[in-house]
Formats: C-alpha cells, structure tokens, sequence
C-alpha cells in the first residue's frame, strides 16, 4: 500500500517535548523530500517544517524555530519531528507529506495544555 502515518501525538505540559513519526509505505521514500504541516481548528494549514531526500537540507516556519528538529531515517522509511519547549499555540493535527508526490498521512493530534 501507498501511505503515511502519523504517531507520537498526545497531551502534552506547556514547555513539555513530544516526538511525531510518520511511517512512509509503498514509495521511493529516500526519493522525496518530506514535510510536518499542522492545522489547528479554524485555521489553515501550515508548513511547519521540511527537508530534504537526503536530510542534508531543513527549513521551519519561523515560530518553530528553534525548538523543533525535522529529520528522517531513510532505512525505515520514517521522518520525525522532535518538539521541545511547546506552547498552547502549538496545539494543532499534525500531518505529514511526502511533497514531490502529494501524499499526506491522516494526521496526529498534538494537544498542549495551559
């Protein structure tokens, strides 16, 4: 099967860390770039952090900055996103994509309490 899933969300403390993975399936991972988005209720979605096939290559949305890490470990076929010193605006599902190929998993809730 072609997919991505999500695991790793949760409730988390305000200043608390949690890591997501994204377990790719059925596509040349090490092939694509891969990217975190988050959309949290009434909002659109965002990119929050991508990188490249290799992982040599990452970007974040400026807020993130700082406190979240991208990375990836082709010979599982898997990215992560490690987040640290969160806060409630935080608080969103999180997805991941593969972005050359247009895949999104179903996402992960990521809850920070206040």
């Amino acid at each position: 099967q072609v997919q991505l899933v999500e695991s790793g969300g949760g409730l988390v403390q305000v200043g608390g860390s949690l890591r997501l993975s994204c377990a790719a399936s059925g596509i040349k991972f090490s092939f694509n770039p891969m990217a975190w988005y988050r959309q949290a209720p009434g909002k659109q979605r965002e990119l929050v952090a991508r990188i490249s096939s290799g992982g040599a290559f990452t970007n974040y949305k400026d807020s993130v900055k700082g406190r979240f890490t991208i990375s990836r470990d082709n010979a599982k076929n898997t990215v992560y996103l490690q987040m640290s010193s969160l806060k409630a605006e935080d608080t969103a599902v999180y997805y991941c994509n593969a972005v050359d190929i247009g895949l999104w998993g179903q996402g992960t809730q990521v809850t920070v309490s206040s």
